[in-house]
């Protein structure tokens, strides 16, 4: 979870958007795409390896384009990649502005609650884009991110974005009337330049435990209190954002529901409970399925998988479960660990080498200044460490397939 700050504070009212549901783009969308198109990953039976997917011309081709850009940029462009750095709402900031261009950032988050409506927003992420880099000819656009959950945790309001219910409203409707609504919300975002929402929470908080639950709980983002409506209805929401050509965020890997402190303002949060196979885990296999490109790692401790790692970074965790039992091969991303309590004992350097060694893919920071020690020690490191450079590479491919996939990516 994102501090609440960066969610606009979390606990006030959201204000009427003078809008109706589903503003139109101007144009296409590029990259739009409906569920189960290329990019979709297609999981085998729980705990066995995923299936290698037959080569095609258009994955051959795809894999050429990310081959021919990863070859031209240089080592600090591809470190760039790995990294989400903030942005405020109400305009890009010098020390915003610097952190992107110093270290060639390749992704961003907007952050802070606002009330503008779509066309400041736009004018923000268009200047953002007029950003990206080329190389060797081929434009590298920007993953612009926020987090649209609804509820407590919606990030862009005003005219043109309509007021979204909490999850724990969403996990109620049928499913047809969630898919599009979601599609709704994907084409506001669209309208605003968005292309990534950090969304949509797939953490099961059992009914026990409901509002002690600091992170998903006390702010009503659950989609129900068992696994099987929470894969249900969050799989509504990925398929709602992907007819809108908005990738989505499955999050928090392997789960928020059972802890009781919140990562954003406490050290040291456990998960006593969550085992490899929880019956849990299913809302986060169901959002794979469905389409998301992105899953986002908690920075909690899970003492019945690594009692010795945060989740973050946990090869266990990631490498282990996420990829291996989960199948997921999209792009895994941190929760911000940039500002939040449950990393600042480990230096802003350390944060990203654990990462990137545990099969972490993107870094997310609210705090622009720990972007250049992260990117810095990545640096550093890639001249003498094989095993890092492995990473940083394999990162990066994923990375630039998933642009390619969202249309932010063209090669000739």
């Amino acid at each position: 979870m994102l501090p609440l700050t960066a969610c606009g504070g979390g606990t006030h009212n959201l204000p009427q958007a003078s809008t109706t549901p589903g503003a139109p783009t101007t144009g296409s969308p590029p990259g739009s795409r409906a569920a189960g198109t290329p990019g979709t990953t297609q999981l085998p039976h729980p705990g066995s390896p995923p299936l290698p997917a037959a080569p095609t011309a258009q994955t051959t081709q795809a894999t050429s384009c990310v081959d021919r850009v990863m070859a031209r940029m240089s080592a600090a462009q591809r470190v760039g990649q790995l990294f989400m750095s903030p942005v405020s709402t109400s305009g890009i900031a010098p020390a915003e502005s610097a952190a992107i261009r110093a270290h060639n950032v390749g992704s961003i988050f907007l952050m802070g609650h606002s009330n503008a409506g779509v066309r400041p927003i736009r004018t923000i992420t268009d200047q953002l884009q007029s950003t990206a880099q080329s190389v060797g000819g081929a434009k590298v656009r920007l993953f612009t991110a926020t987090d649209q959950e609804g509820g407590k945790v919606q990030i862009l309001n005003g005219p043109g974005f309509s007021p979204m219910p909490s999850a724990v409203v969403q996990g109620q409707w049928p499913v047809s009337r969630l898919q599009g609504q979601a599609a709704d919300w994907g084409r506001q975002l669209r309208a605003a330049g968005v292309n990534l929402d950090l969304a949509p929470v797939v953490d099961v908080v059992p009914a026990g435990i409901g509002t002690k639950n600091q992170p998903i709980g006390a702010l009503s983002r659950e989609y129900g209190d068992n696994p099987t409506t929470v894969a249900r209805q969050s799989s509504a929401f990925i398929r709602g954002l992907s007819q809108a050509g908005v990738d989505a965020t499955i999050k928090h890997f392997p789960g928020l529901g059972q802890v009781r402190g919140n990562t954003d303002f406490s050290a040291n949060v456990v998960d006593s409970l969550t085992q490899r196979n929880s019956p849990n885990l299913a809302a986060f296999r169901s959002g794979i399925q469905a389409g998301a490109r992105f899953t986002m790692v908690s920075s909690a401790t899970y003492t019945l998988i690594d009692r010795a790692h945060q989740a973050v970074f946990s090869s266990v965790v990631i490498r282990d479960m996420l990829r291996g039992t989960l199948g997921f091969n999209g792009v895994i991303i941190t929760d911000d660990v940039g500002h939040a309590a449950a990393v600042r004992a480990v230096p802003p350097g350390e944060r990203a080498l654990r990462f990137l060694a545990a099969g972490g893919n993107m870094i997310l920071t609210v705090d622009p200044s720990t972007v250049g020690p992260m990117a810095n020690a990545v640096l550093s490191r890639l001249g003498t460490d094989a095993a890092l450079r492995r990473n940083v590479d394999d990162s990066v491919r994923r990375i630039l397939t998933a642009k390619l996939q969202s249309g932010l990516l063209h090669c000739g």
